[in-house]
């Protein structure tokens, strides 16, 4: 075998490239720049002899011979990791690591921003790039083409069948603008059920509270969807539509966005949010300490 001439980071460049199809969130996913991962795109198309990603629209399409590419390239730096990465000891005040970890804007605000901030000055060299949950999150942590993924385990269910830890509990209930004039502190369902509704729509992933209403055989009026958990709490202010939201992201946005929390009529379930990650990454260290570091300050809240 010669591998004389051939750059291995490139091999980190085309399997971001593959699994994002956009350079930018390519770049973001390798902590690289823009211009970067242009240049190594134009490198590995010339290697190749192919476009590997072509224009469809707005986005980018692989191409035939880059489908094939995925899973071979996949586990090629899985491979490569293992022998190159091994380290016998992390230390986060030096040493450089870079994590993807797959999760609702909801868990990012109430977990992974505040994650941010207690380890900006304990680990400066750390990347975090968060990436939104997508239907097919199982696969994808058993490619490693994320290392951790933080989903409720009742939307996991037995399809995420790795190591996971549990982080908090939630519970949903009825927020609407806090001078909402037909709200009071208490609510019918013949009430809730008249309310105009900001709902989740247009993700890869529904939300747990669609399939509860739809259980109870409750339909709410909506009249305006977002893909943001955030977003629908922040379009409520000043208006009088309703959303049926997580209690600890609506008390997060409570006194920002002007919001009013009510308890909901409804016997909904709370939620059981936990992390999960590939048992490969079970011994390396770098990965032991963002579970831990996780962790505690989930055990915090």
């Amino acid at each position: 075998m010669r591998l004389t001439g051939i750059d291995l980071n490139l091999l980190v460049a085309l399997d971001a490239l593959l699994t994002e199809c956009n350079v930018t969130r390519a770049a973001e996913r390798s902590s690289v720049g823009q211009p970067a991962m242009s240049a190594s795109l134009a490198r590995l198309r010339k290697h190749f002899d192919d476009p590997l990603l072509v224009r469809e629209g707005r986005r980018l399409k692989r191409t035939p011979l880059a489908e094939t590419l995925v899973g071979p390239v996949r586990r090629a730096l899985v491979a490569t990791e293992a022998v190159l990465l091994r380290s016998p000891a992390f230390d986060p005040r030096k040493d450089n690591a870079a994590f993807t970890i797959m999760a609702a804007d909801y868990v990012t605000m109430v977990l992974l921003r505040p994650l941010l901030e207690s380890i900006a000055a304990e680990a400066p060299n750390v990347r975090i790039c968060v990436r939104p949950v997508e239907a097919d999150f199982a696969d994808q942590l058993r490619h490693r083409a994320v290392d951790m993924v933080i989903i409720p385990t009742e939307l996991a269910g037995r399809r995420v069948p790795f190591p996971h830890e549990p982080l908090f509990t939630d519970r949903y209930v009825l927020v609407v603008d806090e001078n909402h004039p037909d709200v009071g502190d208490r609510v019918t369902l013949e009430q809730l059920t008249s309310l105009r509704y900001v709902a989740f729509s247009g993700g890869t992933v529904s939300p747990i509270s669609d399939t509860e209403l739809e259980s109870l055989g409750v339909h709410l009026p909506v009249e305006l969807t977002t893909e943001s958990f955030v977003v629908a709490l922040l379009l409520l202010g000043g208006t009088g539509l309703a959303t049926i939201a997580l209690e600890r992201l609506a008390r997060e946005l409570a006194g920002t966005a002007q919001l009013r929390i009510v308890e909901c009529p409804l016997a909904l379930r709370t939620i059981h949010e936990a992390m999960y990650w590939n048992p490969r990454r079970d011994d390396d260290l770098a990965h032991q300490w963002l579970r831990r570091r996780i962790t505690d300050l989930a055990r915090t809240m």
